[in-house]
């Protein structure tokens, strides 16, 4: 099967309009902003139309003209608050009604699916992850660096 790449303001406008008819729908991620539990170009989500939010969840919203798949960490009455697990500041807020999807599964390059959870202890450990994210993406890069010298 050939592989078409659109860009994230049409594709995302047609996901939206999926979602809000109710379907699910499976998609390759971009970007290392949510990193390490969502790796870009390498793993899939499947949405499926918000039944209910809360905090931990990995949603698809549309702030300020464009889409974010990120991790609510707060949520004030209407007002939530986005943050990329792979960011180490920076928020997004919006309203409950910006919220287009959520994340109910992850897919590996493997086909394994799981369960996205609520990183309790990720979105408790801010002040650490820099660290985390530092070691995370070493060891991913000597294991790429592994596999191509096996591959050869």
């Amino acid at each position: 099967m050939d592989r078409i790449v659109l860009p994230n303001d049409v594709l995302l406008n047609e996901v939206a309009q999926l979602l809000g008819e109710g379907r699910e729908v499976v998609m390759m991620t971009k970007g290392r902003s949510m990193l390490p539990f969502i790796r870009g170009e390498e793993d899939h989500v499947k949405l499926c139309k918000p039944d209910s939010l809360r905090v931990g969840d990995i949603v698809l919203a549309y702030f300020e003209n464009r889409y974010v798949l990120h991790r609510i960490i707060a949520i004030n009455g209407n007002e939530i608050t986005l943050m990329g697990d792979g960011i180490l500041k920076g928020t997004e807020q919006g309203d409950r009604s910006d919220v287009v999807g959520k994340v109910v599964e992850i897919i590996t390059p493997d086909n394994r699916k799981h369960n996205p959870g609520k990183a309790w202890l990720w979105r408790h450990t801010l002040f650490l992850r820099k660290y985390q994210l530092k070691v995370y993406r070493k060891w991913n890069k000597l294991k790429n660096k592994q596999l191509n010298t096996i591959k050869k």
